[in-house]
């Protein structure tokens, strides 16, 4: 394989946590660290420089000293307005990166090769996008995205009201990538307050399998 490109990630803290009475997610702690540390901590050695998407006073995120991106499309249209925002951004700060990984930010245990394998499946296949799956379910908020592809997407929301990223997705060739669910599944996310317990639990899996 060829050295792999480098690639600014963006966790997608923009959700407002209804299922969780409010707050943010990734705030939430698992085994003494919160959720946003621990996705910090998978993703710093995979990426060039990570950002932060959310919406907001930014200033609750200080601690975790990410730069933080807000949507510029109005009424919170879901996870692709802060994959343009990641892009829009790339673009005007980082303009030699051609890729941008997005994730949730309330997904603990993401794999360890997650950049890698996305490039290496999109490269293997000449796709423009890769997205994970796990379990037989796709990901699609868990991609990779080209920054050329900004303008096009800032129409599909703005101009289509396109909100689904799999509807979008679907006009590209795109590189779907699967990891195992078990022992336990890498994409898992904290949605709810019984989410974090059974988080609890796979964190301990987790630990075991360093």
């Amino acid at each position: 394989m060829t050295e792999m490109p480098s690639t600014i990630g963006v966790l997608l803290a923009g959700g407002l946590a209804r299922r969780m009475g409010g707050g943010d997610k990734p705030m939430r702690t698992i085994g003494g660290r919160t959720i946003l540390d621990r996705v910090i901590a998978r993703l710093t050695p995979q990426c060039d420089r990570l950002i932060l998407n959310a919406n907001g006073d930014p200033a609750r995120f200080a601690a975790f000293g990410l730069t933080v991106i807000a949507d510029d499309v109005p009424d919170y249209p879901g996870p692709l307005a802060g994959i343009l925002a990641a892009l829009d951004w790339t673009a005007a700060n980082r303009p030699e990166v051609e890729w941008v990984l997005s994730t949730a930010a309330d997904c603990p245990f993401l794999p360890r090769d997650l950049v890698a394998r996305l490039h290496e499946a999109r490269g293997r296949e000449n796709a423009q996008l890769a997205v994970a799956a796990s379990g037989g379910q796709s990901h699609p908020v868990i991609g990779l995205w080209r920054v050329d592809l900004r303008d096009a997407l800032r129409h599909a929301l703005t101009v289509e009201d396109i909100r689904k990223i799999d509807r979008w997705t679907a006009r590209y060739r795109l590189a779907t990538v699967s990891w195992p669910a078990e022992p336990l599944d890498p994409f898992f996310n904290a949605n709810t307050v019984e989410d974090v317990a059974e988080a609890e639990r796979l964190a301990a899996l987790d630990a075991a399998s360093q």
